[in-house]
Parts: structure tokens; C-alpha cells; sequence
């Protein structure tokens, strides 16, 4: 099972919450190990359990009906997304990678949730762009290239409904993001989008400190 234990937090306690979270069930943890057998260190770019489990109720709280995802790897959080979706509703994923996505169809199908994901293979600002503008999400998850999460942003805030939830991954990358970071690094651009997103009046947000770290967001 991937573990949520952050770098900060205590060993022990980081396995007292995670043996008290909802646990990946079958299909999900065939997932997990085949995404480890079969992508490398690319692994790691898969959400962790928690975080998996933190998504299906953020999603079921908030009556979400129409949900979009940028960056989908192998599928772990769009599982997790479609399964807290109200009775009817749809999430569509956003991906480049023909190989990565062909391991999420397969495991979308055996989750179930196939039939409520629709999934789109184009560089997601492409795409994004190519989307009705009357088009409407409740949630948004961004979980791709940290260098355009401002751009991903500032393209689904026009589709993003008043009310509607932003998710982010990665924003405490490792912890590093409260240290010193070289200009033009990740860290550095993690550092700024976070500073950005913490000052923008169109939105309340709060960093949770899970796996490493996911920013909660309402739109205004």
C-alpha cells in the first residue's frame, strides 16, 4: 500500500493515521502494485492512499457532479474522484501520455468507474482551451507539470463554478518549499505558485500537510 507519511511528521503517528484511513480496496491496490511494477521511479507520481481516500470524500462532500483532472498517470486519483462523484456525474481527465493512460482505461474498468470517466490525450492548456466556455465543473485536481500549474489555474478558473473546489498536489514538495531554492527550480516555482494562489482574492485556500501536501481551494 503507498503510504501518506510526510518527511515532517512522526513515523509512528504517520501510521496511526494511516491505519485509521480508508484503506485502498482490491482494484485500487492491484493499481498500486502495477503502477510500481511497471513505471519505475515514475511511481511516485501516483497519490498516495490517503491522499486517494482525503479525495473520494472531499469530492462525495461536495455534491460534486462534474469533475475535471489535469495529469492522470496510471488512474489512482481519478478512481478516487469517480467514485465520490452524485449519482450521474462525469470526470474528464487530461493526460499526454498514451502509454501511462492505457494502464488507467484498464483499471478504470476493473474499478468500475470506467463508464463515468472520460479521458483526453492533448497537452491539457490545448485542451483546456478547446472546452466550451459554458462549460462548468464543481472540482477541479491538478496533478501535472508543477511549471504550468499558474497557467492550469488561470484557464479553469473561467470553468471552475462559484463555490466549486480547486485541488493541488505536490505544493510542500518534500518540505522543501520552506527552504532556500535556486531561481528556475521546482522548488522554487512550487515556492511562488503558492505565494500566488495564498494572495488571490478569487479564492480561500489552505495547504493540507498530507503525503506532500495538497492545497485546498473554494472559488469565491
Amino acid at each position: 500500500m503507498t503510504k501518506s507519511a510526510p518527511p515532517w511528521m512522526d513515523p509512528d503517528l504517520a501510521a496511526y493515521v494511516d491505519n485509521r484511513t480508508t484503506q485502498p480496496d482490491e482494484a485500487q491496490q492491484k493499481l498500486i502494485d502495477r503502477t510500481h511494477a511497471e513505471t519505475g521511479g515514475a511511481a511516485n507520481m501516483q497519490v498516495s492512499s490517503a491522499q486517494g481516500a482525503l479525495l473520494t470524500i472531499l469530492t462525495r462532500a461536495a455534491g460534486t457532479k462534474k469533475a475535471l483532472e489535469i495529469g492522470t498517470f496510471t488512474g489512482y486519483s481519478s478512481i478516487c474522484i469517480a467514485r465520490g462523484l452524485a449519482d450521474g456525474g462525469s470526470l474528464t481527465c487530461l493526460d499526454v501520455s498514451e502509454e501511462w493512460t492505457a494502464i488507467a482505461r484498464e483499471a478504470w474498468a476493473q474499478a468500475g468507474v470506467d463508464d463515468r470517466i472520460e479521458l483526453k490525450i492533448a497537452p491539457a492548456l490545448e485542451t483546456l482551451a478547446s472546452l466550451p466556455q459554458d462549460a462548468s465543473y464543481d472540482l477541479v485536481f491538478i496533478d501535472a507539470d508543477k511549471e504550468n500549474y499558474p497557467n492550469y489555474v488561470d484557464a479553469v478558473l473561467p470553468l471552475l463554478r462559484q463555490g466549486g473546489l480547486l485541488l493541488v498536489d505536490n505544493t510542500l514538495w518534500s518540505g522543501d518549499v520552506v527552504r532556500p531554492a535556486e531561481e528556475g527550480s521546482t522548488t522554487a516555482v512550487i515556492q511562488a505558485f503558492n505565494d500566488r494562489l495564498a494572495a488571490d482574492e478569487r479564492f480561500e485556500s489552505y495547504i493540507l500537510p498530507i503525503s506532500d501536501g495538497m492545497t485546498v481551494a473554494v472559488k469565491r
